[in-house]
C-alpha cells in the first residue's frame, strides 16, 4: 500500500515538474532572469535553482526539507541562499516583464467590451515570531485591531475579471524609527536593487502608488480602471493618479474630508443628505458630480449595504460612467483579496522560508508572485474555450451560421434515425412526427413575434 502512494506521488510530481518546464521554456523565463540581472556566479544555472524553489509548494515541501536537507538536490543550500540575497538582483524587473507577457496571453482572450482593471491593497507580511529580521517593524492589523511584527506588502494586480496577475510589491516597515525593531546593517552601493528597496520601505505607501502605476503603465500593459479601498481614495491619491489612469474607489465617512458640491465644501455625510433617495429596496440609492481639489470632476454612487442598516459610497473619476457599470467594474477588486488568501495559504507566502535578510524575503515574495502566475495561466489555458485558438472561432462561426429551426430540424432528424434502427417504426410514422414538431415550432415563432410587436406598440 505504501509503494503505490508513493509511486502515485512521484507521477504527481513529475506531472507538476513538466507543466513548470512548459511553463518556464514558454515564456523565457531564464531569458528574463539574465537580463534583469539575475545571473549565476559559479556552480549550477539560474534556472535550476529557480525551478527548486518554485516547484516547493507544489509538491508538499518547505525550504528546508527541499532545499536545505535534500541529498537529492544538485547543489547545496548555500547556493540557493546566494540566490535568495543577491543585492543586484531587479526582482521587480522580472516580475513585470513576466506580467507583460502573460497579459498578452489573456489579453488575446478578452474581450473588448470587458474592461481591465489596475487593483490596488496592501497586506500584512506576518513575522511574529522572528526578531532580528531586517527591518522589521510594528505593524497595525485592520482585519484583528492588533499590532503585530512584520511589514505591510503594498501589491498592485491587473485583472479582466477572470485572470489575475500581481505586477508590483513594495514591503513595507514604519516610517519612525521608533517602531522598527531591527534597523538595515548591510552596506550598500546607492545604486544598487537593494538600497532602493531599503529606502521605499521606511516611505509612506501613498508616495509609492504613483511611480508604481507608471511602471506598469510604462510596460504596454493596459487597463481602463485603477481600483482603491477606502485606505488609499483620498482627494489628494486621486488626484494625483487620475493624471495616469481613471480611478474607482471606496470613500471613507469622514467629516474632515471635503468635496465641492452646488458650491459648498461638504463632507460625504452631508452630500448624502441633500440628495433624494430612490424608492423601495434599490441596491442604488442615489448620485452626484462633485469637485475635487483643483477642480478635478468626481461621481459619487451611494450603494446600499448588504450587512447592515448603512450605506457606502464610490467614487468615480469618469463621470460619465453610469452608476451600475461604477458597482460592477469595483466588484473586480475581489481578485486581489482572493489572490492574498491564495499566496498566504497554499503557496507559503512568509511561511516557507525563515530567512532574516531583507533582500532574501523580496526574492522568495516574487517566487510567491510567479507562482501564483503559474497558476492564473494553467486556470486560464483549461477552462477559457478561447485558448483553442483558431479551432474555437470556427465553432462560433458555424454556429451563427446555424438558425435555431435548422438546428433543431437535425436533431430531430437524427432521433428520428435512431428511433427507426430500435424500435422498427415506420418512415410515415417518424415523418409525420417531425412535421408535427415543425410546425408546431412554426407556430409558436409567430406567436412570439406578435406579442413583441404588440409590446413595442
Amino acid at each position: 500500500m505504501k509503494h503505490s502512494k508513493i509511486g502515485t506521488q512521484t507521477q504527481v510530481n513529475i506531472h507538476v515538474q513538466s507543466q513548470i518546464n512548459d511553463f518556464f521554456n514558454r515564456f523565457q523565463i531564464g531569458t528574463l532572469m539574465h537580463r534583469c540581472g539575475v545571473r549565476k556566479r559559479h556552480g549550477h544555472s539560474i534556472r535550476s535553482l529557480t525551478e527548486a524553489i518554485f516547484i516547493l509548494p507544489f509538491i508538499g515541501k518547505n525550504f528546508f526539507r527541499g532545499i536545505v536537507i535534500n541529498e537529492d538536490n544538485a547543489f547545496g543550500k548555500d547556493a540557493a541562499y546566494q540566490l535568495l540575497r543577491g543585492t543586484s538582483f531587479n526582482w521587480r524587473r522580472l516580475l513585470l516583464c513576466l506580467g507583460k507577457r502573460l497579459f498578452s496571453v489573456f489579453n488575446r482572450l478578452t474581450n473588448d467590451d470587458r474592461e481591465s482593471v489596475l487593483i490596488i491593497d496592501d497586506s500584512t507580511y506576518d513575522r511574529s515570531r522572528s526578531k532580528w529580521v531586517e527591518l522589521l517593524s510594528k505593524v497595525y492589523d485592520h482585519s484583528t485591531g492588533r499590532f503585530l511584527k512584520g511589514f505591510r506588502m503594498l501589491t498592485i494586480c491587473w485583472s479582466d475579471g477572470a485572470s489575475c496577475l500581481p505586477l508590483d510589491f513594495s514591503l513595507l516597515s514604519s516610517r519612525e524609527a521608533k517602531k522598527r525593531i531591527c534597523e538595515s546593517k548591510k552596506d550598500l552601493d546607492k545604486r544598487c536593487c537593494a538600497y532602493g528597496r531599503r529606502k521605499e520601505a521606511t516611505m509612506k505607501a501613498t508616495e509609492l502608488l504613483e511611480p508604481m502605476v507608471k511602471r506598469i503603465l510604462s510596460t504596454g500593459i493596459q487597463a481602463q480602471y485603477l481600483l482603491m479601498d477606502s485606505w488609499f481614495t483620498m482627494p489628494s491619491t486621486v488626484i494625483t493618479l487620475a493624471k495616469h489612469i481613471k480611478v474607482i474607489g471606496m470613500i471613507k465617512k469622514s467629516p474632515k474630508i471635503f468635496y465641492t458640491y452646488d458650491g459648498n465644501n461638504l463632507d460625504v455625510m452631508a452630500i448624502y443628505r441633500r440628495l433624494k433617495k430612490r424608492r423601495g429596496r434599490a441596491k442604488i440609492l442615489a448620485s452626484t458630480n462633485v469637485l475635487l481639489k483643483d477642480k478635478v470632476p468626481a461621481k459619487l454612487v451611494f450603494v446600499r449595504d448588504r450587512r447592515k442598516k448603512d450605506w457606502l459610497a464610490l467614487l468615480s473619476t469618469d463621470t460619465k460612467l453610469a452608476d451600475e457599470d461604477i458597482v460592477r467594474i469595483y466588484g473586480k477588486r475581489w481578485d486581489i483579496e482572493v489572490f492574498f488568501k491564495m499566496a498566504k495559504q497554499h503557496l507559503k507566502l512568509a511561511k516557507e522560508i525563515q530567512c532574516r535578510d531583507f533582500d532574501a524575503l523580496i526574492a522568495h515574495t516574487t517566487f510567491v508572485f510567479m507562482r501564483y502566475m503559474f497558476l492564473s495561466y494553467q486556470c486560464r489555458m483549461e477552462t477559457d474555450d478561447r485558448s483553442f485558438g483558431d479551432l474555437f472561432y470556427a465553432c462560433c462561426d458555424e454556429v451563427k451560421d446555424i438558425s435555431f429551426v435548422e438546428a433543431l430540424f437535425r436533431i430531430l432528424t437524427l432521433a428520428c434515425d435512431r428511433v427507426k434502427k430500435i424500435n422498427n417504426h415506420c418512415e410515415k410514422t417518424a415523418t409525420a412526427f417531425i412535421d408535427a414538431i415543425m410546425e408546431g415550432t412554426i407556430k409558436y415563432f409567430n406567436l412570439s413575434k406578435n406579442k413583441v410587436a404588440f409590446s413595442n406598440f
